[in-house]
């Protein structure tokens, strides 16, 4: 298996490299304007070259299972998605239904929705004929979370990374721990180009990559939630930040009568950034946050019960709301 994983992230890197040299050639760059920062054009097909890395691990690492493959192989659509937003700038309705065909496909054709939301002690939160409806919005929500994350070096890939860390030592399944690695080892790996790391050329994640880790987690949540390997409560928990953050700039602009779908420099990451003038204190303090809210979710959960750690995830969210307007509000 070391070797294995060796010989694929040998793999991931010629992938990447490669695709990033295709990009610059034939000018799929992202251009800088007044809301985005980085100083020269730059590549967006990150997320697309992650999703071959993805479709090639489903041959060399042939033990995760049908049902995460099939996850994996699906993803590279949403990846596609991704990349045609990227590359024609579609408006919201166009971009939101080509995100839904493949989030209706696994859902509906395939069976994979989330069919309850926890034993409680004093109740059981089952979804019996709301399942799929539930699920199509819970996912395509979380999709776009992750889009909100997608605006800053290294941020949606280390708040990624803080939720996967998270489930790799929740999850007693030996697959999904697997598939929880060949999902880290290419994110890892792009970081080095993201950054420039040894004067390599720079790549960012594109709308290709955060709908991308945005659909694979959905999935794989809700695979591990419908399996019982983990209470959703701490599935949810496990996410905290980009579920939260979704929610709070969404009522926010409500509450200023701003369009929800405009891109805008009041996500969480502008904010500490706009503090900080540091991107590493930025990714630091959103990865980290997301870490100790998860903490909070299992002790609650681990030594209270499963209730309590669900009226905390409410709790906190209203903190976290607070806590963001005083941040935003802070001179």
């Amino acid at each position: 298996m070391i070797k294995d994983i060796i010989i694929y992230s040998v793999i991931v890197f010629i992938v990447i490299f490669s695709f990033t040299k295709i990009s610059y050639s034939y000018n799929l760059l992202d251009t800088p304007n007044k809301r985005k920062k980085h100083l020269k054009p730059t590549s967006y097909i990150g997320g697309l070259a992650i999703s071959i890395t993805l479709i090639i691990s489903i041959v060399l690492f042939d033990v995760i299972g049908d049902k995460l493959n099939l996850i994996l192989s699906i993803g590279f659509i949403m990846a596609i998605v991704g990349f045609i937003d990227d590359k024609f700038k579609l408006n919201t309705g166009g971009k939101l239904s080509l995100q839904i065909i493949p989030i209706f496909y696994l859902i509906v054709i395939e069976n994979i929705s989330l069919t309850q939301l926890g034993d409680y002690n004093q109740f059981q939160l089952k979804l019996n004929s709301f399942a799929v409806p539930f699920t199509l919005m819970c996912v395509l929500l979380l999709v776009n979370a992750f889009n909100y994350f997608d605006g800053m070096d290294g941020t949606l890939s280390f708040s990624t990374i803080s939720t996967l860390t998270i489930l790799y030592f929740l999850v007693p399944s030996e697959n999904i721990k697997l598939l929880i690695v060949i999902i880290i080892l290419p994110i890892c790996i792009f970081l080095i180009f993201n950054f420039s790391l040894f004067n390599l050329p720079k790549l960012f994640l594109g709308d290709s990559g955060s709908l991308l880790l945005g659909f694979i987690i959905s999935f794989i949540l809700i695979d591990i939630a419908n399996q019982k390997l983990v209470h959703p409560i701490l599935l949810a928990w496990s996410i905290a930040i980009f579920v939260y953050e979704f929610l709070a700039i969404n009522l926010q602009r409500l509450k200023n009568k701003q369009n929800l779908f405009t891109a805008g420099l009041d996500h969480l990451h502008h904010v500490i950034f706009e503090r900080t003038k540091s991107i590493f204190l930025t990714n630091f303090s959103i990865s980290a946050t997301n870490i100790i809210f998860f903490i909070v979710g299992y002790l609650s959960f681990r030594f209270i019960n499963p209730l309590t750690s669900l009226i905390l995830f409410i709790i906190f969210f209203i903190i976290f709301i607070l806590l963001r307007q005083k941040l935003l509000n802070y001179k």
